[in-house]
């Protein structure tokens, strides 16, 4: 990965931005006014600058995070403490989050071995998309290039498989039919005999009701359970402990190009948010795929590689916490002469959103790096074909963090995102002057959402074939449209809970929102384009079971998580690290993951 040389940024909080201040009777906002290349100009909603309490970072403890003890433009911040971490809810979390998203983004010491950001030098490794195996591997990474990178991201269940959401808000896990040769879908008859499906019709009940190739109903239908299907990789349903809640199963039912959910008795499920399917591709307002890359540092690597090759006896069960454990991954690594140069930041997963800098009007504003991305032929509006690859410019929209600490084998999940990628629903935050509270608009250029939007917001336009990467325009159902139905087209995103919880948490987004505004870097430094939106753990460390999660538990990224905004990271990541037989358990890349020799 190669972050280009910045030119002189046009900054949202300094430089050459002008500010408009706007207000009703109970609303202030604050609106960015930045003039961008060719006379454009671009608007974006900002963080309230006048939060009064919550979590402010204080100024002695930000200067500490540097490794000069001063605040600088582009100086370089160690990693939190994660051997020592105070453990104190919530502001310690926070402040762990924040202090992480900047060390990553700081510019990379020589001893990191290159690199121009410390999260692209060679002390992180590049985690492979599944092979036909369902295999994953390692590659150490390359300064200037990112080797991995896909086109979609679906966020995976307790079983890995993708999950939707009802109007209920209620999880499922979607499995797809087995298919006939021709294509269609089966289902089994009252006699237990596998029928193919040609079409499906809802009545208004919301029964459902299955017909054959004869175009009879099919009566009394069952549907058939099998084993998921991504691509080549077939992943078998696991076992779980009691203790962790189970998300029901649904399969998808794609007729006509029409997206239909069904529970496994048969009756019908009504996407929240227009779902239309389960494999989700996303494009920008400047008709960028969003592409998405998965990372891990130098401690997840030989801890896991160690652990896998049975070098630690007993064998880790869940992830490094301690001053103990960090000394038995820091002395397997030896035996490899490696040392890492930053340990005590202990185990870290990053998670990356990108789009082409080429489409954006404000590319200098961007954190950004060289990859090579799909091509596609992009002649049929409905249906796009990968025709090769090409070596482009991506621009980072958004950022998962997430790394264990003292105490915290679950670890903390945070995510960042850049300013503008999407407009916040309703939200209210404690001032300096009382309760506020700030009204959605989608005002301005926005990189995930039309200007002056209405909605439908959140809802899925196109969808990637798994077997062949075809990016396929659906026509979703119920009252979700987008502009031009069955059309491969930019997505129009909203993020529904703006600080990882209901918008009227009024004190918890207050402590959000006061973490971003006492830990700016001084200057045009390129890393205050980017804010936290909260973080997520369990109490006391305690594996997590669906529904324990705290903090900010609501926690979702508008492009990592556009269309699942409404489960907090635990519902899916669940039990310890290894958990479950075939190894899926909390971070859904750790048993999949080869080791590194």
């Amino acid at each position: 990965m190669r972050i280009f040389p910045r030119r002189t940024a046009r900054q949202v909080f300094k430089g050459h931005a002008a500010y408009v201040l706007m207000a009703t009777a109970t609303t202030i906002w604050l609106t960015a006014i930045v003039v961008g290349p060719l006379g454009r100009t671009l608007r974006a909603q900002t963080i309230p600058s006048d939060s009064k309490g919550g979590c402010p970072v204080a100024a002695a403890t930000f200067a500490s995070w540097f490794e000069t003890g001063v605040p600088a433009q582009d100086g370089v911040v160690k990693p939190a403490d994660s051997v020592n971490f105070p453990n104190i809810p919530n502001c310690s979390f926070y402040e762990w989050s924040q202090q992480m998203f900047l060390w990553l983004t700081s510019p990379a010491p020589s001893r990191y071995g290159g690199g121009s950001r410390i999260f692209n030098s060679p002390t992180f490794f590049d985690v492979s998309p599944p092979d036909s195996n369902g295999q994953r591997t390692f590659s150490q990474h390359e300064p200037g290039f990112i080797k991995f990178f896909r086109v979609r991201t679906a966020k995976a269940g307790p079983h890995n498989l993708p999950v939707i959401f009802d109007k209920r808000h209620r999880a499922f896990e979607v499995q797809r039919p087995k298919v006939s040769a021709a294509g269609n879908p089966i289902v089994l008859n009252r006699l237990n005999r596998e029928v193919e499906v040609t079409r499906v019709a809802v009545a208004p009940n919301k029964t459902v009701t299955f017909f054959d190739k004869a175009n009879k109903p099919i009566r009394s239908p069952k549907l058939l359970q099998v084993p998921q299907v991504r691509g080549p990789q077939t992943i078998q349903p696991i076992a779980r402990p009691a203790a962790v809640r189970r998300i029901p199963t649904a399969q998808m039912f794609l007729i006509d190009r029409r997206a239909i959910f069904v529970d496994l008795t048969g009756h019908l499920i009504e996407p929240e948010e227009g779902q239309a399917g389960t494999d989700a591709a996303l494009m920008s307002q400047g008709k960028s795929l969003v592409y998405f890359a998965t990372m891990v540092n130098d401690v997840y690597t030989y801890f896991l590689t160690g652990n896998k090759n049975n070098a630690f006896s007993p064998a880790f069960t869940t992830f490094p916490t301690t001053q103990a454990h960090l000394t038995k991954i820091v002395n397997f690594a030896a035996t490899k002469n490696v040392t890492f140069p930053d340990p005590n930041a202990l185990a870290i997963e990053i998670k990356t959103a990108w789009v082409e800098a080429s489409t954006l009007p404000n590319a200098s504003d961007y954190i950004t790096a060289q990859a090579t991305v799909p091509s596609y032929n992009t002649s049929n509006s409905a249906q796009w074909v990968p025709n090769g690859t090409k070596n482009v410019s991506l621009a980072l929209i958004s950022v998962h963090v997430v790394g264990s600490t003292l105490g915290h084998p679950e670890m903390i999940w945070a995510t960042f995102e850049h300013f503008g990628t999407a407009p916040d629903a309703t939200y209210s935050y404690t001032s300096t002057t009382g309760v506020k509270t700030v009204n959605q608009t989608t005002a301005g250029t926005w990189l995930l959402s039309a200007t002056n939007s209405n909605g439908d917001f959140n809802c899925m336009h196109m969808t990637v074939d798994l077997t062949n990467g075809n990016i396929n325009a659906v026509q979703p159902p119920g009252n979700c449209n987008p502009p031009v139905p069955g059309t491969v087209s930019p997505s129009d995103t909203r993020r529904d809970n703006p600080w990882g919880m209901p918008g009227n948490s009024t004190s918890s987004n207050t402590q959000v929102i006061s973490i971003h505004n006492t830990a700016q870097v001084p200057g045009n430094d390129i890393r205050n384009k980017y804010f936290m939106t909260g973080a997520t753990w369990t109490p006391f460390g305690v594996p997590p079971t669906g529904n324990n999660g705290v903090g900010t538990n609501i926690l979702a990224n508008s492009a990592l998580e556009t269309y699942t905004q409404f489960m907090n990271c635990f519902g899916c990541h669940q039990g310890n690290m290894l958990g479950d037989p075939g190894g899926i358990g909390l971070s859904h890349i750790y048993g999949p993951l080869k080791p590194l020799f």
